[in-house]
Formats: C-alpha cells, structure tokens, sequence
C-alpha cells in the first residue's frame, strides 16, 4: 500500500514532504510491531532498549549514560529504570565514584529474558521481509545520510 493510501492524501506539498511523512508513519508503524513481538515478555520497546544497552555495556551505567545511548531521547529513563527494577530485570546501587548518582546493571534475569528475546530474532527480523538484503543495505544508507548533517 502507498503512504497516500495509508494515510488518505492525495497530495503532498513536494517529494521531500512525502518523503518526511512517510518516514514518520513508517517508524510508528515498525514500532507498533516492535511492540506487539515484546508484549508477549510483558516488556516495552524502552524497557528492551535500556536492557540492550546494559548487556552490551558489560559495566554499571548512570541513567545518564543510559539515555544517551537510547533510541528514544525523550523517555523518562529514570521511571522506565524503576519499572525494570520492579520487574527485577535490573539492580541499582548508589555510585562509588559519585554519591549523587545511581550505577544500573542488568539482572541475571534480565540477561535470561534478552537471551530468550535472541531466540526469536528471525521474527523480529521479519518484520522488514518485504525488503530483500539489497535493498534493505540501500534503506540504511539512505537513513543514514538523512541524518548527516546533524
């Protein structure tokens, strides 16, 4: 389907607006399916996210280096934090080289839950089989030199 279908336009201002709509409706689009895959751990796209970036990181990290490293610059990192805390995917403890700041690692069950999620990458892979691997490599050169200038 179009994005001038999807989104029932039939017009757009010239070839960059539609360009910059699509992108939009498209990165909402591949989230809800992001989302529906986690649902399944009772875990969000965020919440996946920090997981990632603390199992990668092999070391404690600040929610500050936290959210500098995350996709979505705008979350709460600190809330979403405290939910895996909950959850116990995660544990805190007071910095030793700061005592203003909180060290966050992964918890063994964290770790458990992401190696689970792994299983599962060709799913989540899936989700762009519409591409093949030429044009998935042309889209992620593209996306890239979008953002070049930034």
């Amino acid at each position: 389907m179009s994005i001038e279908k999807d989104i029932q336009q039939q017009k757009f201002r010239n070839s960059y607006q539609k360009a910059a709509v699509n992108i939009l409706f498209s990165a909402n689009w591949l989230n809800e399916k992001i989302k529906a895959f986690l649902q399944e751990e009772d875990i969000t796209p965020q919440q996946y996210n920090i997981l990632r970036i603390l199992k990668g990181s092999k070391k404690p990290l600040s929610t500050l280096q936290i959210r500098a490293l995350m996709l979505d610059k705008m979350s709460d990192t600190s809330r979403i934090v405290d939910r895996l805390l909950i959850k116990g995917l995660v544990e805190k403890k007071i910095s030793f080289t700061d005592k203003r700041l909180v060290d966050v690692n992964i918890a063994k069950k964290g770790i458990q839950l992401i190696e689970r999620l792994d299983l599962q990458n060709e799913n989540l892979d899936g989700i762009l089989q519409q591409l093949n691997e030429e044009e998935v490599i042309l889209l992620n050169d593209l996306l890239d030199k979008m953002r070049f200038k930034d």
